[in-house]
Parts: C-alpha cells; sequence; structure tokens
C-alpha cells in the first residue's frame, strides 16, 4: 500500500491516509449563514469517499465585514454552532476528520447578510473582477481603511469563532490567510498601504496574522489543532508576489509557527510552482525546509502524480480541489483502481452552488 494511504499522525490529529479535502467556496448556507442538510450531505459524501481529513469552506468570523459571499456559512452564534454540528457529526461517523477554516473577506467583498460596506487594510480595490460564480456584482467596492478598533474586531470574531468551532466539535482550525482576503491582505503592499504598525514592512504586515494567531491559540487551548493557509496570489491576481521573496515568506512561516500554528496550506496554483521575485523555490519548498510546522500542500494535484507528489514533501497531507469537485470518492476510487473523472466546469454553472452541481449529476445520470 503507498505510504499516502497508511494512517499517518498530523499535527495533532491522527487521519487514515495523507488525502484532505480543499476548502471550496459553495454559497449553499442559509441567507443567515446557518449551514443546512444540504451542506450535511455535501461533506459527508467526501467523508465516505475516503479522505482522511476534511476542509471546510471559508466561513465567516463576525457580524461586522467578515462575510464576502451571499449564501456563506458563519459560526458566530449558536444556530451556527448547530447547523455546523450536525456536519461535524456525520463527518466523524463517516470516519474522517474535519477542519474549520474561519475567513474574513476584507476588500474582496461580493455581498453580506450584515454590511453593505467592505473594510480593508487600506481604500484600495481587489484587482480585476468578482467572481461570477460567487455572485453577480460586476465591479469591486471600494473598502474602507480599517482602524485599530476595527482591526480588534476582527481579531476577536477570529477568537469567538474559533471558542464556536470547538463547541460544534470540530478536529481544529485553518485560518484563511490565501488567496486575497483579509489576512493576506494586510501582507499585500497592493492592499496594505498603511503607515501604522499594521504596514510599511514585512514585520508590520505580518502583525495581523501574529495576533490572530496568539489569539486564537490561547482561546482553544495548546491541544487544539491550528493552521493557516498562505498564499501569494488572489482569486483575482495570480500574479502577485512579496517583494521581500523567499526570504520574506521564510520570515512569514516561522513568524506563525512562533506564534502557535501548528500547520501551514500552502496554494498558489501548482504545488511546485517557483513562484517568488527570487530563488527557485516553492512555497512548499519553503515550508518543508523549516522545523516545527506541519504542511499541507495544494494545487494540481492528481491520481497520475499524487505518489511523486507525496514522496517529494514526506509527511506532509495533499489537498484535492478539482478532482474532488468531478469525485468526491476520489480517494476510494485509488484505493479501487476505478476511473478518475476530470471536473466539468458546467458543474458550477450558472454559480457555484451544492444545488447546480447535484443537477449537473442528475443530468448527467439521465
Amino acid at each position: 500500500m503507498s505510504d499516502v494511504m497508511q494512517n499517518t499522525r498530523f499535527s495533532k490529529l491522527t487521519l487514515d491516509n495523507r488525502f484532505a479535502l480543499a476548502p471550496m467556496t459553495r454559497t449553499s448556507a442559509e441567507a443567515d449563514g446557518t449551514p443546512n442538510q444540504l451542506m450535511a450531505d455535501h461533506y459527508e459524501a467526501y467523508a465516505k469517499g475516503g479522505f482522511g481529513l476534511v476542509i471546510t469552506e471559508g466561513t465567516y468570523t463576525d457580524d461586522q465585514a467578515s462575510q464576502g459571499y451571499a449564501n456563506q456559512p458563519g459560526l458566530i452564534n449558536d444556530t451556527h454552532v448547530q447547523g455546523w454540528k450536525t456536519i461535524v457529526d456525520r463527518v466523524h461517523a463517516a470516519g474522517s476528520k474535519i477542519v474549520v477554516q474561519l475567513m474574513h473577506a476584507g476588500a474582496q467583498f461580493q455581498a453580506s447578510h450584515h454590511t453593505d460596506e467592505p473594510q480593508g487594510p487600506s481604500a484600495v480595490k481587489p484587482k480585476g473582477e468578482p467572481l461570477g460564480f460567487y455572485g453577480d456584482q460586476t465591479e469591486w467596492k471600494l473598502p474602507k481603511a480599517m482602524t485599530e478598533a476595527d482591526i480588534e474586531t476582527a481579531i476577536q470574531g477570529f477568537v469567538e469563532s474559533a471558542k464556536n468551532a470547538q463547541a460544534a466539535g470540530f478536529d481544529g482550525i485553518e485560518l484563511h490567510g490565501a488567496n486575497g482576503y483579509l489576512l493576506n491582505q494586510f501582507l499585500s503592499t497592493h492592499f496594505n498601504r498603511r503607515d501604522d504598525n499594521y504596514g510599511g514592512d514585512l514585520a508590520n504586515r505580518l502583525r495581523l496574522i501574529v495576533d490572530t494567531i496568539k489569539g486564537v491559540r490561547a482561546a482553544v487551548g495548546d491541544d487544539f489543532a491550528l493552521g493557516i493557509r498562505l498564499s501569494q496570489v488572489t482569486v483575482t491576481d495570480p500574479d502577485y508576489q512579496f517583494p521581500e521573496g523567499e526570504a520574506g515568506f521564510r520570515q512569514i512561516v516561522e513568524a506563525v509557527r512562533d506564534a502557535g500554528a501548528d500547520f501551514i496550506h500552502t496554494t498558489d496554483g501548482d504545488v511546485e510552482r517557483t513562484p517568488f521575485v527570487d530563488g527557485e523555490k516553492s512555497l512548499a519548498d519553503v515550508v518543508a525546509e523549516i522545523d516545527g510546522i506541519d504542511l499541507i500542500i495544494n494545487g494540481g494535484i492528481d491520481e497520475t502524480n499524487h505518489p511523486d507528489r507525496a514522496a517529494n514533501y514526506p509527511g506532509s497531507l495533499l489537498a484535492i480541489g478539482k478532482k474532488a469537485l468531478a469525485n468526491p470518492d476520489f480517494v476510494q476510487r485509488l484505493k479501487d483502481g476505478k476511473d478518475i473523472e476530470d471536473l466539468d466546469f458546467a458543474m458550477l454553472q450558472p454559480k457555484a452552488t451544492i444545488s447546480n452541481e447535484l443537477a449537473w449529476r442528475r443530468k448527467q445520470a439521465a
């Protein structure tokens, strides 16, 4: 049996294998952010399909400005906790562990149940255009530059949602520090034009992430798995690079480790892409070289290359996105030697909802 299919220990978790479901926005919760039966069926399918770890979609963290999409799930009140508890229980019953991804949209905002005004590090819009399969908005709104009070509210949102994650029975938390959302925005010199303690050099731009990790770690204790997803690129800017290059990313990795994170989940296109302004290493290469932090790799992993990727990054988890969307039983298919289907993006049209996916599958089966 391949090493990737073996029982493994990862960041305080014991998993049946090294495959993780990558977090993917599905905008299928109730209007008030409550997870529902459709979502429970959805996540249970991946657990039954063999994924050792399920990572949820980005889940908003406060009733101010954290939500980014209509029908995005939240984790900010007892109703949300109970909705997620149903999902967690079903994933556990199917044999998998589940981690919630906590997300503040920041400037990358398309719709919210709570506000019409986005917030960001500075009054700077994202590049490009909003994603059509997550909403009907055609242009980004200009965000409000966050005050220090707004920043403190955002940190406390992550902290309280982390406590709610424990109450719902989750096995851990992944903070969303990638793809252009708030934590990533503070790292970015495109979004972050501040001249206070949260802007300027990399140490200052890191401050929000470090303070958030420290706050969450203090709230959940030392035995609860806590990680962060990191990228340079955003959903509408695939070319952004940290000006500090490889050395700067190493500084980021060491800072989140020292703040209390157990793992880093890298995503920057292909897992082996060399994205830095200098050097020839990938994000995953840098994390793999640093002691005291575990690694989840993501990007372009499929049925043909997963043995090599697993061997290149020993002990890492392999997060599967597109192939998992097409094959919720991806891991079981690998075990059984069955064909793996390619993703048909018609599944995600006109919106990337679970209902549209199910309608597509019924059409294919007819």
